[in-house]
This record gives structure tokens, sequence and C-alpha cells, in this order.
């Protein structure tokens, strides 16, 4: 894949992460493992992963089942990021990638036995909405199951939130969460909290990612940062965090199970 190009003044933090081949989510690997195992993954037919990034967690459903997985995101640029992990993994005839939008999914109801969302509904203002169509494409009997952001105990402060919203994200309380998942029509639902280390995020975002995947990526940023010297300020803003903003933040594990 060809070295990336950004109007880099103006490119947003997904954008950045699209052109370096980066994605993340809070929990890392071990979330995605405990999410597939609450969803019953492993006897899954077809799985649809909604915001498939650079591949990572439609790599690791096919690897660890016989499931067909749909990999949805709203970005091409992920999407061929997608293509290539699969490729690389051998993973490539088990993995359909399709461009979409979690607020409009183009599938069929009941189509899927589960359906997982991994840091993605942070980045979308609608989230019951969200929600519903994810419900909509499961299976009856069948699972939904999401990793998403949290702020701990209460909106910080403000400074805190315009970060957040500078970045794209509409992060809610762990009990906002619950209020949606709770309205979710979905049942046998399981919600766990857990708070951020910031050392044992920086670890499990690399194990998430692979060490040579992370390395390339590194390698793209000092490619991009040489040859657009304009995206230097663009980047900084995007990857500076508020003193104090990982102790306030978490992610919330959530899943269940539509009714038959």
């Amino acid at each position: 894949m060809t070295s990336p190009s950004l109007p880099v003044t103006e490119s947003s933090y997904l954008d950045i992460q699209g052109a370096l081949g980066i994605t993340k989510h809070n929990g890392g690997l071990s979330a995605t493992l405990e999410i597939l195992r609450l969803c019953r993954v492993a006897d899954a037919q077809e799985v649809l992963y909604v915001g498939s990034g650079i591949g990572v967690g439609p790599c690791v459903i096919a690897g660890r089942s016989r499931a067909h997985v749909v990999a949805l995101d709203i970005s091409e640029r992920m999407l061929d990021w997608t293509r290539q992990r699969a490729q690389e993994e051998g993973l490539g005839d088990r993995i359909e990638t399709r461009q979409g939008d979690v607020l409009s999914l183009p599938f069929e109801a009941d189509r899927f036995e589960a359906v997982l969302v991994e840091s993605v509904l942070a980045f979308v203002q609608d989230k019951a909405r969200a929600i519903r169509e994810c419900v909509r494409v499961t299976r009856p009997g069948g699972y939904v199951g999401m990793n998403e952001t949290v702020w701990l105990l209460r909106p910080p402060a403000a400074k805190v939130l315009e970060q957040a919203t500078a970045l794209g994200a509409y992060i809610l309380t762990a009990d906002e969460w619950q209020g949606l998942w709770a309205a979710s029509g979905l049942v046998d639902r399981t919600s766990e909290v857990a708070s951020i280390g910031l050392r044992d995020e920086v670890l499990s975002r690399i194990q998430w990612v692979g060490w040579r995947w992370a390395l390339r990526a590194y390698g793209r940023l000092i490619r991009l940062l040489r040859e657009h010297p304009e995206s230097r300020q663009a980047i900084r803003d995007q990857f500076r965090a508020p003193s104090g903003v990982v102790r306030l933040m978490g992610f919330a594990l959530m899943t269940g199970r539509k009714p038959i």
C-alpha cells in the first residue's frame, strides 16, 4: 500500500488513523475475546463486525471460529487495511468487507448470529438508533456485543469534553450507557465497566495490532511527517490528551441476546 497523502490541516482523528493504518479500542485483545465468549461466536455461522478498522477484530473472529465474517466500516481506506490484513493472515476467503454506516446497516433483518461493535459508537451521536440497527440485523436468539468508552463517574471538566468533541467523540457516562442498554430490547444482558490503566493500555494496544503492524504504522507516521510537514500540528492536536483524562475514562463490555 502506498504512502498516505492527506489534507492534513483538516484531517480528523479517524482520518489520521486511516492514513497510518492504526486503530485501537480500550481493553485490547482480552476485551474482544471476552465479547466473543459471551456472544458465543464459536458457534456462529455468520458474524457482523461493525467498525472493522485495520481488520484486527474480523481476523480474530475468523481465526477463532468457523464463522463467515462480514467486516463493515464507513471508511474505504479502513476496508483496504482490513483486506490487506486478512490476506496477510491467510483469512481472505473468510472475511467479506462492506462499506456502510451503523446508523443504517445495509443488511436485511434477522441475518447474523452475532453483531459485534468495538469503539465505534463513541463517534456516533445517535447511539440509540445505532443499537436498534444492530439488534435489527441480528437473528432471533443471536447476540449483540459492544465495547465502548465511558466516563467512569460523571462528565468531566469542560476542557476534557471539548477535547473529546474535537476528536469527534461523544462519550457517555457508565450510567447513561446502562440506560441505553436496558432499552435495547435485548434479554440476558450483561454489562461490565472497567477502568483504564495507562501502562496496560499501551501494552494491550500493541498486542491488539501486533508488533510488526505497529512498527510499520510508526514508519508511515515518520514518512507522513517528513513528506507533509504541515501535518505536524494536526497530528499533535489529534493525539494530545488533557492531563488526567485517562483516569476519568473506562470502557464498558455489554452483551445481550435478541428474543426469539
